[in-house]
């Protein structure tokens, strides 16, 4: 047995046919004890030969022996030959298929697909794919059916099956791991696959140590009437459980009758109840949503829905509707059919701060048939909710990029709401994957329709629907619900505001509505691009800017309240010291701070406006579990009469109380070098104007820019999305710029500076060469910040027609030709090159 080659399932490949051959080879993901920080997974891979009598499919989840103990891995591909420094002689047999069917046919597909595409190796698309953990140190186990095994059937058994029962029976869970009945029983190969046919025992694969099944006390009713030595407090226990349906968590028995448990264990005693202990699936903790029912449809949202569940086959839905036109509603009309005919959904939102309020409005329509998955729910709750899908219940799955894996087997739907946003674009792993394209990819293989929702689509979606006439489909909805007014906008511009004399950061007319939201009992929101107190500090003196040590960026400045620590904070890798009192370079003690962010902003506001509550909503201020949803609900309970954050805000966020949206300062989305940079600021401005005016009173949106001419600003002002795109349309053709053409970025990082320069020079120049005529490399530059914690950043851009099955080898080649010492990551479709 050795490690074998890592080259990647081909795409041909069904998962539906399996071996069983005298000789045939497996090649297994094998999770041997190691280094859980080993980023060379291709050495997991070890090939094995399948026994007779076993039928394995790629994706089954199997217990092969290492070295001397039995462990957990996955069947990965059958091979029809072996390497040529393997012989039959060293390669061991698969002991038992653990989990069947663990990877849908078309699951397994799906992550060849994003191996393929984004340049990684299958294997650490199958860690991104799975919750963390689960391929950990995990163990087969094997537990005793006492209650299946007839009296005395055991004595008919083979001689080791007879073992192996005695020894289950010996231990009081009747559970021992299948290392430990292999050590203590002869051939006890034999012995388990009996069993496990006969059903009397059942073999299972424990989950790493740090993730284990949560196991509480039940309680569980066992008769039917009230027998006549019951106490009081005893009768009442069995009137609770007739009524919760027999049985209970032993905890929620205690908290609702008021005993102790003594009263209960009582009952047990007597035999008039079982206690014991069961798994409890861990699942994010909600608050009971108050049921709901359909609400009455426009006439534009009733011609969507139509036209959703019609399309029973793969097609991309385009739902371009204006901010607060019903796109939810429509979702969850679509959803309802789905779930009556056994199927599941998936909906994806871009950030985890949308969870909160969709996953209420879905819960009070579905009830605990939702479920969310995303990264910031506990080990344990990821690993649980995973498994919930698996049993093929049908499902709401509501979930941010990560959530396009999740395994749903009976899959009719997926919603991606707000597809334009570039949170959907995995940037700082690998696989670089766009939920948008795995979504595409697994409608495809699922045979169900993609929706794709958006005040303001991408141009990538704009274009390939239009374009394509054949699986895709665009519907509109160009108004709001109850035919709303979509709100006025204002552009401020803050030139003439200097000018006037006003040196505060809010402009005359925003002053003006922010005094009026709390006589009018409103509230208002406040966009600022950036978090902390404002974006760099420098001496008035000399002219020193504090900078990073490890970066190429200025420190910024973070002060939360009065008497707190003064911070400077790194915003890319996080290095943190605190404010000095003089100048480093000269001595003085006059510092000025430059920019804003939430921070400044919200001292301001306490400033100018003593009587205006506020609340805080950016990376800094929901770091902590569940704070998105406790600062949305301080907020639309009315404990604030102002939200102030960042890009956060701008998406999903449905509160009837705003009447007022006020983007600060509009110029910080504008300039960057980066051709998607009008996009990106013409999607954020219009989705944060489409917060104001949602309820019955009209909004208003008061955007401050030093451009008021700037063409983007002048489309939002007049929510113009058809004028945004004859805009910006021709200029990306010109260019061959995505939509037309295709990019893929090359980005090279190391310690030695020179290195990844020469490096960068050298594979620009094999770029060229292997390019040809199919497109154009622009570089190698250096990153417009060229050095992020200690390591220097160079960049090759490639920019062609076409991915072609050539250039993805060649790419393949390049990488593996990359220095040890420079780090060399392919990034398809990359959302940003600056």
């Amino acid at each position: 047995m050795c490690a074998a080659n890592s080259m990647l399932i081909a795409s041909e490949l069904k998962s539906s046919y399996s071996f069983q051959t005298p000789q045939s080879w497996l090649e297994v993901l094998v999770d041997f004890p190691g280094s859980p920080n080993t980023e060379n997974w291709e050495e997991k891979l070890f090939i094995y030969s399948v026994p007779s009598d076993l039928s394995i499919q790629p994706g089954d989840i199997l217990s092969v022996p290492f070295g001397s103990q039995v462990v957990g891995g996955i069947a990965i591909r059958f091979v029809k030959s072996l390497p040529e420094n393997l012989t039959e002689d060293r390669i061991k047999e698969v002991e038992d298929v653990v989990t069947s069917g663990f990877f849908p046919p078309t699951y397994w597909e799906l992550l060849n697909r994003v191996a393929k595409y984004y340049y990684t190796d299958l294997i650490t698309v199958i860690r991104v794919a799975l919750p963390p953990g689960l391929l950990g140190k995990s163990q087969r186990r094997i537990r005793l059916k006492s209650e299946s095994i007839p009296n005395g059937a055991e004595n008919f058994c083979n001689h080791s099956a007879q073992e192996i029962i005695a020894l289950l029976k010996s231990q009081s869970r009747g559970d021992y791991s299948a290392q430990h009945i292999y050590s203590k029983v002869r051939n006890a190969q034999r012995g388990l696959r009996d069993l496990i046919k006969r059903g009397w025992v059942e073999s299972y694969l424990e989950p790493p140590q740090t993730i284990r099944p949560k196991h509480s006390k039940a309680i569980t009713l066992i008769i039917d009437n009230f027998p006549p030595d019951l106490t009081d407090k005893q009768r009442e226990v069995i009137e609770v459980l007739r009524r919760r349906g027999g049985e209970l968590w032993f905890n929620d028995l205690l908290q609702i009758s008021k005993i102790s448990s003594s009263v209960a264990e009582n009952l047990a005693k007597k035999g008039y109840v079982v206690i014991e202990q069961r798994e409890k699936l861990r699942f994010l903790s909600q608050p009971q949503a108050l049921k709901d029912t359909a609400k009455k449809l426009s006439p534009s949202q009733t011609e969507a829905l139509n036209k959703i569940q019609e399309t029973t086959q793969y097609s991309q839905i385009l739902l371009h509707g204006v901010t607060g036109s019903g796109k939810t509603e429509v979702y969850i009309q679509a959803i309802a059919p789905l779930l009556e005919k056994g199927q599941s959904a998936l909906v994806l939102v871009p950030e985890i701060g949308l969870t909160p309020q969709l996953t209420d409005r879905f819960r009070a329509r579905f009830g605990n048939k939702v479920c969310v998955y995303h990264s910031e729910l506990s080990d344990g709750e990821r690993y649980d909710t995973w498994r919930q899908m698996l049993t093929g219940e049908p499902q709401i799955v509501i979930g941010t990029r990560s959530a396009i894996f999740a395994p749903l087997p009976k899959l009719g739907l997926i919603i991606l709401d707000e597809e334009h946003d570039s949170s959907f674009k995995q940037t700082q792993l690998i696989p670089t994957y766009h939920a948008r394209q795995v979504a595409r990819w697994r409608c495809e293989l699922e045979n169900c329709p993609l929706v794709l929702g958006s005040a303001t689509p991408s141009l990538e979606t704009w274009v390939n629907i239009q374009e394509n006439t054949k699986h895709a489909y665009y519907l509109s909805l160009p108004e709001r619900i109850h035919s709303r007014p979509l709100p006025p906008v204002e552009i401020v511009d803050m030139r003439r505001e200097l000018q006037l004399g006003n040196r505060s950061i809010f402009s005359r007319s925003l002053q003006d509505a922010l005094h009026n939201l709390v006589e009018q009992k409103k509230q208002g929101i406040l966009f600022i691009n950036r978090r902390g107190h404002s974006t760099f500090v420098s001496c008035r003196s000399c002219g020193y800017v504090v900078e990073c040590p490890h970066c190429d960026v200025s420190l910024s400045y973070h002060y939360t309240h009065d008497g707190a620590t003064e911070l400077l904070r790194c915003h890319y890798c996080n290095h943190n010291q605190l404010h000095p009192r003089n100048c480093p370079e000269c001595g003085s003690p006059y510092f000025k701070f430059f920019g804003s962010g939430t921070q400044k902003v919200t001292q301001e506001l306490t400033e100018m406006f003593p009587n205006l509550k506020w609340l805080r909503f950016d990376s800094d201020t929901t770091r902590t579990k569940d704070a998105h949803r406790t600062l949305l609900n301080q907020f639309t309970k009315g404990e604030a009469d102002v939200l102030v954050g960042t890009q956060m805000l701008t998406k999903g966020l449905d509160i009837a109380n705003v009447t007022l949206v006020g983007v600060v300062a509009a110029d910080g989305l504008l300039y960057h070098s980066d051709y998607r940079a009008a996009e990106r600021a013409f999607g954020t401005l219009a989705q944060v104007a489409g917060r104001a005016g949602r309820g019955e009173d009209p909004g208003k949106v008061i955007i401050q820019t030093y451009s008021p001419e700037h063409p983007v600003i002048q489309a939002v002002r007049h929510h113009n999305y058809q004028g945004f795109l004859e805009m910006e349309l021709p200029q990306r053709e010109s260019l061959n710029y995505p939509p037309y053409g295709k990019l893929i970025l090359i980005r090279l990082s190391g310690i030695d500076g020179v290195e990844v320069q020469h490096t960068a020079e050298i594979l620009a120049d094999r770029c060229i060469e292997m390019l040809g005529s199919m497109g154009e490399v622009l570089g190698p530059a250096p990153a417009q910040i060229m050095r992020v914690a200690r390591r220097y950043r160079w960049q090759i851009l490639l920019k062609f027609d076409a991915l072609s099955e050539s250039l993805l080898k060649n790419l393949q080649d390049l990488k593996n030709s990359c220095p040890a010492s420079v780090k060399m990551a392919i990034d398809v479709d990359p959302m940003s090159i600056d």
